[in-house]
């Protein structure tokens, strides 16, 4: 039997620009609203229509406010009176306000986006949990990441603060994460079960045509027509591991430039400082692109063309993605789905999870070892053995990660929450 249909609120954060979240997000609604569903947004910043956005400044985790909150409870194993008036203060302003977005758009079902996982707002996700708690409305609770994947929530004065919200157990939460290690440890650490619904791509569907031709986008860059374009599609954080890359790209040998399209996001200027000295050091050329890369092709008040990541993918002669750790890795099957061939560290998501469907990439661990740069340069110098290996990614990731995979999980999920 299927649902009735549903008034879903997303709450988040953030609902905008090129994020994982935002994105898994965006698939989510817009498969939710095929389905016949109608999806709304609660974040502090959102791109979604407007007549479909609850947008509240003090939701976002770069608010001011948020931020002095969350430095008094990330640097000390104590906090003040002062900080827990101030998150109770946050908490019941934005419980308000969520209580209204509940009303005002008739909600019967809500979608939590990382935002009762990652305690990257601890009073957006306490509002949030004391809602769910007073209403009992049927929520999902969609984990991307989660405090203890994050050495830099390991020193907290915030204990109570996790137990209830990071995550919460409650009877009217079903919980979705994104990988088999999550699921392990939200049943060891809360004793909750959860399902597993990995990262997604349209793989039924192929790439539509380029915004911009892939010449007019590598001058823009400011490439040689020799060059080789190596791709880091990826924030500028340090779990990212970007200097592999670009040492890489010394010891191939090759005329190349390392384009990253992300710019640092939640994490501070630290990592990308280090990043343009670490280059400099090694004669490498990095092209930090954020400020000409956006999810969609759009031009600046300037006239400055700002070009669709999904066309820097098809420019990119090699796609870098040396992460140590990843929730899943939307840049993975990113390249997967452009038909790119990849270098990557060997992850533990990507051994567990995604490596034994069988797709062909080129790995390391905790270096890259000369074999590895040997046979990164041979895929390089052989398009023949490029598109050997991007076809046959491309099918087991249809198989695996395509919208109908999560369409059919979605039926499931709509069904526990609101079948009758």
């Amino acid at each position: 039997m299927h649902p009735p249909q549903a008034r879903i609120g997303f709450i988040s954060t953030r609902l905008a620009g090129t994020d994982g979240v935002s994105l898994e997000a965006a698939k989510w609604a817009a498969l939710l609203t095929g389905m016949g569903h109608h999806c709304f947004a609660f974040a502090g910043e959102c791109d979604w229509p407007a007549d479909h956005a609850y947008v509240v400044a003090e939701a976002h985790f770069n608010h001011p406010e948020v931020q002095a909150v969350q430095r008094d409870l990330f640097d000390d194993y104590r906090r003040s009176p002062e900080t827990s008036a101030r998150v109770h203060r946050l908490k019941e302003h934005l419980k308000t306000h969520l209580r209204t977005f509940l009303n005002v758009y008739r909600l019967n079902l809500l979608i939590a986006e990382n935002v009762l996982s990652l305690p990257m707002h601890v009073p957006l996700g306490l509002a949030l949990t004391e809602l769910i708690a007073e209403t009992g409305i049927p929520v999902i609770a969609h984990h991307h990441d989660f405090a203890w994947e994050r050495e830099r929530f390991n020193v907290h004065a915030a204990s109570d603060y996790l137990r209830a919200a990071f995550p919460p157990a409650l009877p009217s939460i079903r919980h979705v994460v994104i990988n088999s290690f999550a699921a392990r440890q939200m049943a060891m650490r809360i004793g909750e079960r959860s399902t597993l619904i990995p990262n997604v791509m349209d793989f039924d569907t192929p790439p539509p045509p380029p915004a911009h031709t892939t010449d007019e986008l590598r001058a823009a860059l400011g490439l040689g027509t020799s060059e080789y374009l190596l791709l880091q599609p990826t924030r500028i954080v340090p779990r990212k591991r970007i200097e592999h890359a670009i040492e890489l790209a010394r010891r191939l040998e090759r005329p190349c430039a390392l384009v990253i399209s992300h710019a640092a996001g939640d994490e501070g200027q630290s990592y990308a400082e280090y990043l343009r000295e670490y280059s400099r050091l090694l004669g490498v050329r990095v092209i930090f692109a954020d400020e000409v890369i956006n999810y969609q092709p759009r031009l600046t008040p300037a006239g400055q063309s700002v070009f669709a990541l999904a066309d820097v993918y098809r420019a990119a002669d090699l796609v870098t993605y040396p992460s140590a750790v990843e929730g899943f890795g939307n840049a993975f099957l990113e390249a997967i789905y452009y038909r790119r061939p990849l270098i990557m560290r060997d992850y533990e998501i990507f051994q567990v999870d995604i490596k034994p469907k069988g797709f062909r990439v080129l790995v390391f661990q905790d270096f890259i070892p000369a074999e590895v740069v040997e046979a990164t340069r041979k895929l390089l110098d052989d398009p023949a053995l490029q598109a050997e290996i991007v076809v046959l990614n491309y099918a087991i990731a249809r198989r695996y990660y395509s919208y109908r995979v999560l369409e059919r999980h979605l039926a499931v999920l709509m069904n526990a929450c609101l079948g009758t």
